[in-house]
């Protein structure tokens, strides 16, 4: 069933690639902001790392990201009006407390950018502001496809900044240990 699923990777992605104009829109309502947190609970909690990454490398937002379960722990005070987070829900078995989570922050004013797979989308849309959706795939495949829009979503986000995507400042594109 894996290596099956395995296959179809490829046609998903380029599912994703086609629905990039909804990611560029959303980078476009915004990329002004100056710090930004993604959340995310097991392996979203490490993509929420990447996008993080990317998001500071190519654009010099301050970002982090944050295991939604540990929000509670110090995390929390930093949520205002007007922050933003992305909220990362591909994690089915996870994903009612990620909803619970974003509850959260959204009490505190923040607005929510969510990620969650296609057949979670329609619960998903009704807590965040905004829903990326990637398509169902084996839960060790999702990796692969939620990077794409975080990706995007950072590369969107840096052109509206007039950043030079190209050429990131002070970013190495080897690390050289002595």
């Amino acid at each position: 069933a894996l290596v099956s699923e395995l296959l179809t990777i490829p046609t998903k992605m380029e599912e994703i690639l086609e629905n990039r104009e909804a990611i560029q829109y959303y980078a476009s309502i915004y990329f002004n902001h100056e710090s930004i947190f993604f959340i995310g609970r097991n392996i979203d909690y490490a993509i929420g790392l990447e996008g993080s990454l990317k998001l500071k490398e190519i654009s010099y937002i301050h970002s982090e990201a944050y295991a939604a379960g540990e929000l509670k722990h110090g995390t929390i005070s930093l949520i205002e009006r007007g922050t933003l987070v992305v909220a990362l829900a591909s994690c089915v078995p996870l994903f009612d407390k990620l909803v619970s989570n974003v509850v959260e922050v959204k009490s505190r004013g923040a607005d929510v950018l969510g990620l969650t797979v296609a057949s979670k989308g329609e619960v998903f849309q009704k807590t965040v502001d905004h829903v990326i959706t990637v398509p169902d795939t084996h839960p060790m495949l999702l990796p692969s496809l939620d990077v794409i829009p975080m990706q995007l979503f950072a590369y969107y986000v840096a052109l509206m900044r007039g950043c030079d995507i190209d050429k990131p400042r002070n970013l190495a594109k080897s690390v050289t240990v002595e």
